[in-house]
């Protein structure tokens, strides 16, 4: 049974122990993700405020603000305006190393990270061919009936965009391959969230959605994954000018 209750946020707050002057936001991260993925706090728990956690770490708050929104990129903690950041329960023992790379992502990792995720997203793109039924061809054209209407909103179009291919993932049906995917579009989606800057790069990308499409429509992997290559290969140009 987990030693901390929901409410008991100065049980949580006093585990942490004073950081040493100048610590860095990566720093502040990791320490409290040693304590967020130590077993002992239950998904779901309400987090100690920034103002508590900066006192216990003896740094700023912008610093806890800093690294609580890394935490939130990988999807470790969920911090809802107006209600505080509690802790979620996706969390894997990839997350300790991959939030590391998330804090220290530089260029050489940022363009191994886009190769990758090109891979695994092709693969997908396949799998989802072959075993996509008429509900999830029905729900993937939803989502670009979404894309289109949001060409003038690029945070809707966003949204629109990563559900395609969150749904897309689900039609793919391997848990595996999915949650890797998902760790590496946290990592890179601080740069994803600005890759489509103008109403043109919508229309681009909606096409390339379009072909994908239709061919998971038409069961056809081949061209499934040839579509997905070809959308991969802008958006990693998107994403790098973005980054």
């Amino acid at each position: 049974m987990p030693a901390y209750s929901d409410n008991s946020t100065d049980s949580i707050a006093a585990a942490l122990s004073a950081l040493p002057s100048g610590t860095p936001v990566s720093e502040v991260a990791r320490r409290l993700l040693d304590l967020f993925t130590s077993g002992e706090i239950s998904p779901g728990t309400r987090l100690p405020p920034e103002r508590q956690l900066a006192a216990t770490l003896e740094v700023g708050r912008s610093a806890v603000r800093e690294a609580l929104a890394a935490l939130e990129i990988l999807g470790i903690v969920d911090v809802r305006p107006g209600s505080g950041t509690y802790l979620r329960g996706e969390a894997s023992e990839l997350l300790p190393q991959t939030l590391r790379w998330g804090l220290l992502i530089g260029e050489r990792n940022t363009r191994q990270l886009l190769e990758l995720r090109e891979g695994l997203e092709i693969y997908v793109a396949r799998l989802a061919a072959q075993r996509a039924d008429d509900d999830a061809v029905t729900r993937l054209d939803a989502d670009i009936a979404r894309m289109q209407d949001a060409r003038d909103d690029l945070a809707a179009f966003a949204r629109a965009d990563l559900d395609f291919h969150h749904q897309l993932a689900q039609t793919a049906d391997n848990d595996t391959v999915t949650d890797l995917l998902h760790v590496v579009r946290s990592l890179l989606q601080v740069y994803a969230d600005r890759a489509v800057r103008d109403p043109a790069h919508a229309e681009v990308a909606i096409r390339e959605h379009e072909d994908i499409l239709t061919a998971v429509r038409r069961r056809d992997s081949d061209a499934a994954a040839s579509a997905m290559a070809a959308h991969m290969a802008t958006a990693a140009i998107r994403l790098s000018e973005a980054s």
